[in-house]
């Protein structure tokens, strides 16, 4: 939120239909009882989820992420840790309003919607369930070197993995703009190492393709080691990007976790 200055945003709290640089309602409802924030993949940008802000926009104050360094915010500086860009998100959430909340991620995004959640459970109540999507549990490693290679190696990994960003590939003037944050994401997610031990207390849905080339069965149910509240898991056929062919499905999973929100914040306790 560069428009608010940094020593005033924990005091200011933001309507529920603003955008920001960082904040982006496509569909602004800030009647809803319930929140979901967006969290792009490697590359990515808020206007992603623009499918999935307009297909909750009845029911969630829906909130895409918008990183630096991409579309509009192109001149901005790119984050290459996941630990900077996950304090930048935070300090960017905390100025929305009190609100049930769904955090969604896919790839880099589910990592980061994690990170992000563990940092406001430290101090202020995190989301209620964080639903990771086409990404490996944070405590799995492999050796992934995609931000060290030439542009072409970059373009080719692009290519193998058929994300959205293969729109850009037809087109080296748009494409050569986008690479820096791509490669700044790549950077971030493969030199990311998460805390063995470290668990939610919000419940955690994972999202995974049956053919995803970086995520296997095992790899996605070790999320449940990162939770101290409900898990559920649930696969799809397809790739890395099989949320783009499976959207009403995916849309469902989302919906089940924004009414189990909403049915905690509303259920008295005892």
């Amino acid at each position: 939120m560069s428009d608010i200055p940094a020593r005033r945003r924990l005091a200011v709290t933001i309507a529920d239909d603003v955008t920001t640089a960082w904040l982006r309602r496509y569909h602004p409802n800030p009647g809803r009882p319930v929140r979901l924030v967006c969290f792009p993949h490697a590359g990515g940008s808020a206007s992603f989820y623009h499918p999935v802000s307009a297909a909750h926009r009845a029911t969630a104050d829906v909130v895409c992420l918008q990183y630096p360094g991409r579309q509009d915010r192109r001149l901005e500086t790119c984050h290459t840790s996941i630990a900077s860009l996950a304090d930048a998100v935070v300090a960017e959430l905390r100025v929305l309003s009190p609100k049930p909340t769904v955090f969604f991620g896919h790839s880099m995004g589910a990592i980061l919607a994690y990170e992000a959640a563990l940092r406001l459970e430290r101090t202020l109540s995190g989301p209620h369930t964080v639903v990771a999507s086409g990404r490996r549990a944070p405590s799995t490693v492999r050796a992934e070197t995609v931000h060290a290679r030439d542009d072409e190696g970059v373009i080719t990994e692009l290519r193998r993995l058929n994300g959205t960003v293969s729109g850009l590939l037809g087109d080296d003037e748009i494409l050569r703009m986008a690479l820096p944050a791509i490669r700044a994401d790549y950077e971030a997610i493969e030199t990311y190492r998460g805390a063995p031990d470290a668990r939610l207390k919000a419940g955690i849905t994972v999202l995974t393709g049956h053919a995803d080339p970086l995520t296997t069965t095992d790899e996605a149910a070790a999320w449940q080691r990162h939770t101290a509240g409900p898990f559920r898991m649930a696969g799809f056929p397809g790739g890395h990007f099989f949320i783009a062919a499976h959207q009403a499905a995916v849309n469902a999973e989302i919906a089940r976790d924004l009414a189990a929100a909403h049915r905690a914040a509303v259920t008295p306790v005892g």
